[in-house]
């Protein structure tokens, strides 16, 4: 990146990277893990990049992706999504992709040591929640490092839930 030269005055012309849109919002979803939040305590999350072949990044254009098996790990100082699905593209016949291989995960040093940390604890995981497009066309995916739930876990969160929504229902009832 750097400067480059404006061409009308000889000066040195420096981008300015504030214009990064403000709302976390302004992205294209492409597969999202909803089994997540409901098996798993999500403590923290981590966005990454993914390294990815012509034909997969065209077959996540069409829509055509699943993470819901999928998990990741840290192998040999690495993050890996390990089975995760892309379909496969119709145009690409030849120079097709494994539907289901092992994609490589860009993360910096310091989140990958963080989060290989946290995955020695006892119960703590590392589970994609969602894959997608950010502002700039990349394909993303959103790493979470959580704890399996106990069914008395989820149980009580049912009763949370249920219990928001009655209690929604009544305030708007009464005025």
């Amino acid at each position: 990146m750097g400067k480059r030269l404006d061409s009308r005055a000889g000066t040195a012309y420096i981008p300015d990277m504030a214009k990064k849109p403000s709302s976390d919002t302004n992205y294209k979803v492409i597969a999202e893990n909803r089994r997540a939040r409901h098996d798993y305590a999500i403590e923290d999350d981590v966005e990454c990049g993914i390294i990815l072949e012509g034909s997969e990044v065209k077959s996540l254009r069409e829509g055509g992706a699943n993470i819901a098996e999928s998990y990741a790990a840290v192998e040999d100082g690495e993050l890996f999504l390990t089975n995760s699905y892309i379909a496969p593209y119709a145009q690409a016949k030849t120079w097709g992709h494994e539907e289901r291989r092992k994609r490589k995960l860009l993360v910096s040093k310091k989140e990958l040591s963080r989060m290989w940390n946290a995955t020695q604890r006892k119960g703590m995981t590392l589970v994609p929640l969602v894959m997608y497009f950010n502002h700039k066309g990349l394909a993303k995916v959103k790493i979470g490092i959580a704890k399996g739930k106990t069914h008395s876990d989820k149980r009580s969160d049912a009763a949370k839930s249920d219990w928001n929504r009655q209690k929604a229902r009544l305030l708007r009832d009464r005025g």
